[in-house]
């Protein structure tokens, strides 16, 4: 896949260059024009726009067809001997490497967060998008916790910083400690696995990750096989259950935590990428709060935004009609927030009660990811989620989670 992606990226790029040349377009300017300037949406040039658009978005089409077609017949006469094949550095899907550690790849940060828990005592390297929900997901966590870690901006197109890894989602992480470096897939899995080791950090990772081994089965509606650990939602309290939490707690926290993927996530893409206007806007967002200017070389960096907004746009649409929202998508954007308001409930601050759960972390991530685009100020103006999202986003910019643990310990 990831050999088709960047073949499929250069045919991609010569598409473009094609339709802009041969329809007179200038570049990718004509979108940026679109983007800064009101307009547009009252002038005839309304119509120009809607057919330069079709022709750059039938172009990306045609060229990551294209390129995926030619890189698929070509990638068996580039595959690497078996010898040199155990040189790479691999990682099994949503697995934690128990029994392979790997060589950390030699790749700079792109920053590290500093934090004042040592709880883990463990070295760790988040490969994410910016503004990725399931890494914001992460992010909120650790950062809830005032944990130490070291961030890798992957390029969401050409994704060359986790050429080490089988596994091609975002987010990986990394954790070194005196063993060697192992690898953890799964956003989910990885807040649970290391929730599960702040209650008790002397139960080693290797022992907790075998809890958490994946289940592979053949999916009915595509026919192929999955992989899926069917307990990470989670947290593995053996006989050291908080006494300070009921089982009712735990069940909601978990149901909730659910909702945030299955869910709540699915809201994202199709109001950020409503229109082509507003799928520029969120790539230029996305480029502004991951230092795309500092982190990739500038042809890359307009690759990922022209390129990502044309093909997100697209994508934005086909997750529309798949999840069935409502015409207007923010409606569903809201209904989902409602939802999460009223289990919260009147007598509570968080779902978490005094103090935000994993459920409260998992909702505040998805949402924080939009938290610069034209939807979630729509969202704002149209519910009552602000006061809870400006209270997490209190609790985890100031750590809270880490005062409550050391208070406990102590």
């Amino acid at each position: 896949m990831a050999a088709c992606l960047s073949t499929g990226v250069g045919f991609v790029t010569k598409s473009l260059v094609f339709f802009s040349t041969k329809h007179k377009i200038p570049d990718f300017r004509i979108l940026t024009r679109f983007a800064s300037s009101s307009t547009y949406a009252k002038s005839s040039k309304v119509e120009f726009f809607s057919s330069t658009t079709k022709r750059v978005i039938v172009g990306s089409i045609f060229g990551s067809f294209v390129g995926g077609f030619y890189a698929y017949k070509t990638f068996p006469s580039n595959k690497l001997k078996s010898s040199e094949r155990k040189q790479q550095y691999v990682a099994s899907h949503a697995e934690f490497l128990t029994d392979n550690y790997i060589v950390p790849p030699d790749i700079k940060p792109s920053r590290h967060v500093k934090g004042t828990s040592d709880a883990l005592g463990l070295k760790l390297s988040l490969y994410q998008y910016q503004t990725c929900p399931f890494c914001c997901k992460v992010r909120a966590f650790l950062e809830y916790y005032s944990i130490p870690y070291d961030v890798i901006e992957v390029n969401p197109v050409l994704r060359q910083q986790i050429k080490f890894s089988k596994y091609k989602k975002v987010p990986i992480l990394l954790i070194e400690d005196e063993k060697g470096c192992q690898q953890l897939n799964d956003s989910t899995v990885i807040i649970s696995l290391l929730s599960t080791h702040l209650m008790d950090s002397k139960v080693g990772l290797d022992e907790i990750a075998n809890m958490y081994a994946p289940l592979k089965y053949i999916d009915e509606e595509s026919g192929k096989e999955v992989s899926e650990v069917m307990n990470r939602y989670f947290l593995m309290f053996g006989d050291k259950t908080p006494l300070s939490r009921s089982e009712e707690d735990i069940k909601e926290e978990r149901k909730w935590r659910r909702w945030a993927d299955d869910v709540l996530v699915h809201m994202l893409s199709p109001n950020i990428y409503q229109t082509p206007r507003e799928a520029l806007q969120a790539f230029h967002y996305f480029s502004k709060v991951g230092d795309w200017e500092a982190n990739f070389p500038i042809w890359e960096r307009y690759l990922v935004i022209y390129v990502g907004a044309a093909a997100m746009y697209l994508v934005g649409k086909r997750l529309k009609k798949k999840y069935s929202l409502k015409e207007n998508v923010r409606e569903s954007l809201y209904d989902a927030c409602r939802e999460w308001n009223i289990a919260i409930g009147k007598d509570r601050i968080f779902l978490g009660g005094n103090m935000p759960n994993l459920a409260d972390l998992a909702v505040y991530g998805v949402l924080n990811s939009i938290e610069g685009c034209e939807a979630f100020q729509d969202l704002l103006k149209n519910t009552k989620i602000g006061p809870w999202y400006f209270r997490t986003k209190e609790a985890v910019s100031n750590h809270y989670g880490s005062k409550a643990t050391q208070a406990r310990i102590s």
